[in-house]
């Protein structure tokens, strides 16, 4: 019995020994995927910040201003004003459609038709 014992052991210690093999190397691998994920992450935020201040330096208002002025025969654009605003109380805003209708906007012969068909 002891023989069956010691083989038993054996097995389970090289069982083991190979497991914990496979696990040195797949967490190694994983290690290098994720140094590599957050080199990839560092060049992308370079990247967008590169094209942020890239940004900004385009749309700065002299510059916009001065290529409206050069293109102004093709585009039209002209500056923008506060006179060219409207205020909110020139909006036309649309009617709506769950209008309550009070008893006193009611004449004889207008209530007719079906539920649910619009008014």
């Amino acid at each position: 019995m002891r023989p069956v014992l010691y083989v038993l052991t054996f097995l389970s210690v090289m069982a083991l020994a190979f497991w914990a093999y496979r696990e040195n190397y797949a967490t190694q691998q994983a290690l290098k995927d994720v140094s590599a994920l957050n080199r990839q992450i560092a060049a992308l935020r370079e990247s967008l910040s590169v094209q942020r201040a890239e940004w900004a330096y385009l749309n700065r208002p002299d510059r916009l201003r001065e290529l409206a002025a050069i293109n102004f025969d093709r585009l039209g654009l002209l500056p923008l004003e506060a006179a060219q605003f409207g205020a909110a109380d020139q909006v036309a805003y649309p009617a709506d459609p769950l209008q309550v209708i009070q008893p006193q906007d009611l004449r004889p012969g207008d209530v007719s038709g079906e539920v649910g068909e619009p008014l």
